[in-house]
């Protein structure tokens, strides 16, 4: 028996390569008194990377959060390694399956205060923040140490985007939710984005990712299959 995750334990978990790490069994959400998509069904195993896509307003970003445990259903169930996720710690949950949109908050302080921070909080204090993985992760992006240094407050948008990228790669998910993730970039910064997380994949083959993105032509570099979201009657 898979054993779940507690409020003390945020190891990420091996799948087995033979069952699904997400499954998603006739899934429901409820806008404005209709079904925004429902009957959605669909699995994730170790090592895809699956796109989302549908029409504008067909509810990619919902489902992604809903599949992070942010948002609620009305109908249906997520499965996470065998155990429904209402079942988890549900901070302990998003650790594990990190959902990353176009506009991140950030603390005050510096680019590295802001990732040393999370190492604050309850749920990862049994973990150390690895410098040396950070600027492994810098240097992919093409940014040098010193971007540690700048206040958040003087980043750009897409410079934001890389600190909640950075701050999320090194808590070792096993699923990334990745919402329209270089929308905020310029095409050099977002292929070096693409490549870090092509880096996370392989450094634990098992890892796997949803992508959203208006460019149909990156999809096709970044993932291996899609789930299409139809649009409301």
């Amino acid at each position: 028996m898979k054993e779940r995750l507690t409020k003390n334990q945020t190891t990420e978990l091996e799948p087995s390569p033979n069952k699904p790490i997400l499954c998603v069994q006739n899934l429901g959400r409820i806008i404005e008194k209709s079904w925004m998509w429902s009957n959605l069904s669909f699995q994730l195993f170790a090592g895809e990377q699956v796109a989302v896509v549908g029409a504008s307003g067909s509810g990619k970003s919902l489902l992604l959060r809903a599949l992070a445990g942010l948002d609620p259903v009305q109908a249906g169930q997520i499965i996470f390694q065998g155990q429904p996720i209402n079942s988890y710690f549900m901070p302990t949950y998003r650790s594990q399956i990190i959902y990353l949109h176009q506009r991140p908050a950030l603390w005050e302080g510096t680019v590295e205060e802001n990732l040393q921070q999370v190492y604050r909080l309850a749920v990862h204090r049994h973990q150390v923040y690895n410098r040396e993985l950070i600027l492994n992760y810098l240097h992919l992006l093409q940014k040098t140490p010193e971007f540690l240094q700048r206040p958040v407050s003087a980043l750009s948008g897409g410079e934001a985007q890389i600190v909640a990228f950075l701050r999320a790669l090194q808590l070792s998910p096993s699923v990334l939710l990745l919402d329209e993730p270089t929308a905020s970039l310029d095409a050099i910064t977002a292929q070096s984005l693409e490549a870090l997380v092509t880096v996370w994949q392989n450094e634990q083959p098992y890892r796997a990712y949803f992508w959203t993105s208006h460019d149909p032509t990156q999809l096709e570099r970044v993932t291996n299959r899609q789930i299409t979201l139809k649009e409301k009657d």
